[in-house]
């Protein structure tokens, strides 16, 4: 619980129906710590979680889902719009369905790429979620397998431009460091 009281705090404190971004690097415990905030979330409403595991259009699709993102999702939100996220699927390697989103209802976005300079005015509660790499890369295997280990050096340099370009780290109006004991990285959880 530890790592989500400063989480929970910024919730309760953005209003009652707020944006929240959760970016870091693959495999640093983003997916767990949604999870975990969308279960003991402060307020009436269940928030809507989106993941950017969903959005990406392939291996080297970072940036062309941070573009959807803002374009689709983010951008629509707060401007009182009806927003949806397209779906991507991996085994045919296409886009897929349309996914509406409720207004009216609290949003988590989770995955590379929530932080771009362009989100922050667009949400309410970004949080940087870090990891050593070593432990990142045994996560991000043990959860995806030899699929993603063939991948892994080239959504690596993804992940690097998009630091460089985007530098989302400092936007982060909360930053957490996951640890080890725990298998799924969060040690402080519950």
């Amino acid at each position: 619980m530890v790592l989500l009281a400063p989480i929970l705090q910024a919730v309760a404190a953005a209003g009652p129906n707020p944006v929240v971004l959760i970016d870091g690097p693959s495999g640093a415990g983003k997916s767990t710590l949604a999870d975990a905030l969308r279960k003991h979330w402060p307020g009436p409403l269940r928030p809507q979680l989106v993941r950017m595991d969903d959005i990406y259009p392939g291996w080297d699709g970072l940036d062309a889902a941070v573009c959807h993102l803002r374009r689709h999702v983010l951008q629509p939100r707060h401007l009182g719009l009806p927003a949806s996220w397209q779906r991507y699927d991996w085994t045919a390697s296409q886009a897929a369905e349309w996914n509406p989103l409720d207004a009216a209802r609290p949003l988590i976005v989770e995955g590379c790429g929530t932080l771009a300079a362009a989100h922050e005015r667009l949400s309410h509660v970004r949080v940087w979620l870090a990891a050593d790499d070593a432990l990142r890369k045994q996560r991000a295997l043990d959860r995806d397998g030899e699929a993603f280990r063939t991948h892994w050096d080239q959504w690596q340099q993804e992940w690097a431009t998009y630091l460089e370009q985007e530098s989302p780290e400092p936007r982060a109006t909360v930053r957490l460091r996951a640890g080890s004991s725990d298998r799924r990285g969060l040690d402080c959880l519950p």
